[in-house]
C-alpha cells in the first residue's frame, strides 16, 4: 500500500484524529500510516479519493453479496426511501424478507430483525438461556461470534494464556470483562468431538446453548467437520440444551446455510452480513418453541431500527437473487481460486497454503493448512510478513480482509480471479525475504 502521505487518503485522516478515536470507527481499517477513503464502488471494484482502482475480494468483511451498487437492489431501496426510512409501525417489507428467509432453511419456523451479527448472536444467546433457564454457554476456541462480552471469551487467547487443549482457559478479550462472564463460558477445542464432549460432560446440567461457527474465520476458515457436528447435535438433543449456529458469515455457502450441506438443523441460527444486501442486518431464526420466549414473557426484545424497511428491501432483493443457481455458480468459482491460488504458491516456492469452502478463502503464511486456531495462530514472522503481503496486495490492486481472507461476489468470473492470481504471484515475491526464504 502506498505510504505517501500527500495523498487525500493522508488528508482526510488527519482531520479524522481529530474527532474519531483513532480516526476511524472499526480498527480493521487501520493499515500502515493511514487507512483508504473510499469515492465510490460498482460492481466488484472500488476507486480511492486517490482514484486508484482495485478489485474488492473483501466485499466489507464479507457483507456484500452482490458487490457494490447492485443495480436492483438500489432501485428498490429508491423506491422505499421515498415512501420512508423506519416506522413505528410493522411493515409489509419485513413480513415478505421473513416468508423468503425462512423458505430457505426447514430449521427457520420463525425469525427475528435485528441491526448486526453481533446482536444476532447476542440475542440467540439470551434465547437459549430463557428458554432453558441455564446460564452457560459453549463456544469454540479462537472462535468470532461479534462484539459481546460473552461471545468475546477466548476469541484471541494467546500460547500464553490459552492453557492446556484438554482444558482450554476461558480468556478475555478487552480489559475489564468480568470474572463472572469468563465463568459462565465453557471453551471447547475445534473438530475434536471426544474432547469437547468431555468438557461438556462436566457442565451437563448447566449449558444453555453451544455455539458454533461452521467456517471458523478467526480459527483458520477450516470447515467444521460432519462428526463434530454431529457429536455436538447429539450432545444437546440428550442433555437438554441448544445447538445454536452462527452463519453470520457463512450462510452464503449454500441456499439454507451451512447447516444444509450437514443435514443439521439446529435449534438456533446467528445470521447477518450479506443478507441484508449491503445495509446493516442481524437475524436470529429457529424453532418456534424457542423463538417464542420473546414474547412469552421470558425475553422481552425490541430496536429501534430493527427490520426496518430499507434493509428488508435490500435484503430481500439481495437473496431472492441469490438462488440455488448462484449459490452453484459462486461456489464452483471458489474452487477455482483456491486451486488457482495454490499452484501460484507453488510457483513462488512461498510456504503458504489456502483454506475454505464455498465462496470464502484464507491464504496463510504457513507451509501445511491448519486445523485449528492453535495451528492457526501466526508467528511474529508471519503477522510481520502477512502484513506486508496485504500491503503489497493493495498495492497490485487486491483488496482483502486483514486477517488474508476473501470472499467472492456475484460479479466476479474467471478474469477477476486470474487478476488476483498475478497480483499475489508478485505480492509473495515481495515478501519472501520476511518469511526467510529467497529461493
Amino acid at each position: 500500500m502506498s505510504k505517501a502521505n500527500n495523498s487525500k487518503s493522508a488528508g482526510f485522516f488527519e482531520r479524522a484524529k481529530k474527532v474519531l478515536p483513532g480516526g476511524v470507527s472499526r480498527n480493521t481499517l487501520l493499515r500502515g500510516q493511514h487507512p483508504l477513503y473510499v469515492s465510490h464502488g460498482k460492481g466488484c471494484n472500488v476507486i480511492d479519493v486517490d482514484n486508484v482502482q482495485r478489485l474488492d475480494f473483501a466485499n466489507n468483511m464479507a457483507s456484500h453479496i452482490h458487490g457494490h451498487a447492485f443495480e436492483p437492489i438500489v432501485e428498490a431501496v429508491s423506491k422505499q426511501l421515498q415512501r420512508g426510512s423506519a416506522f413505528t409501525m410493522a411493515t409489509e417489507a419485513e413480513l415478505l424478507f421473513a416468508e423468503h428467509m425462512c423458505s430457505r432453511s426447514p430449521a427457520f419456523d420463525k425469525i427475528r430483525f435485528v441491526n448486526s451479527g453481533t446482536e444476532a448472536v447476542m440475542a440467540g444467546m439470551k434465547a437459549a438461556r430463557a428458554h432453558t433457564g441455564r446460564s452457560k454457554i459453549a463456544k469454540v476456541e479462537g472462535s468470532y461470534h461479534g462484539a459481546y462480552d460473552y461471545a468475546e471469551v477466548s476469541q484471541a487467547p494467546t500460547p500464553e494464556n490459552w492453557g492446556g487443549i484438554d482444558h482450554p482457559n476461558a480468556v478475555p478479550l478487552a480489559w475489564g470483562t468480568p470474572e463472572g462472564v469468563l465463568d459462565d463460558m465453557i471453551i471447547i477445542p475445534f473438530n475434536d468431538p471426544e474432547k469437547a464432549v468431555a468438557l461438556l460432560e462436566e457442565h451437563a446440567d448447566q449449558i444453555a446453548c453451544v455455539l458454533i461457527d461452521p467456517i471458523p474465520h478467526r480459527i483458520g476458515m477450516v470447515p467444521v467437520t460432519a462428526e463434530f457436528v454431529q457429536a455436538l447435535r447429539k450432545w444437546t438433543t440428550d442433555n437438554g440444551a441448544l445447538l445454536m449456529f452462527d452463519e453470520v458469515i457463512t450462510f452464503r455457502s449454500e441456499v439454507g446455510g451451512m447447516q444444509e450441506r450437514f443435514d443439521i438443523a439446529p435449534d438456533l441460527t446467528s445470521m447477518g452480513k450479506m443478507i441484508g444486501g449491503g445495509f446493516p442486518v442481524g437475524a436470529l431464526a429457529g424453532r418456534d418453541e424457542v423463538m417464542d420466549v420473546f414474547v412469552n414473557g421470558r425475553l422481552p426484545h425490541s430496536g429501534t431500527f430493527s427490520a426496518n424497511p430499507i434493509t428488508m428491501t435490500a435484503g430481500r432483493v439481495a437473496m431472492e437473487m441469490f438462488d440455488a443457481d448462484a449459490v452453484a455458480r459462486l461456489n464452483k468459482l471458489g474452487e477455482y481460486v483456491r486451486s488457482s491460488l495454490l499452484e501460484v504458491i507453488k510457483i513462488a516456492d512461498a510456504p503458504a497454503c489456502v483454506t475454505g469452502t464455498g465462496s470464502l478463502f484464507r491464504i496463510h503464511l504457513k507451509a501445511e493448512a491448519p486445523k485449528n486456531y492453535r495451528e492457526a495462530h501466526p508467528s511474529d514472522t508471519e503477522k510481520k510478513a502477512l502484513s506486508a503481503l496485504i500491503d503489497a496486495l493493495y498495492d497490485n490492486g487486491i483488496m482483502m480482509i486483514h486477517t488474508g481472507a476473501m470472499a467472492l461476489s456475484t460479479p466476479m468470473w474467471h478474469d477477476e480471479i486470474d487478476q488476483l492470481s498475478e497480483a499475489l504471484l508478485k505480492s509473495l515475491g515481495s515478501i519472501k525475504h520476511l518469511l526467510g526464504t529467497t529461493k
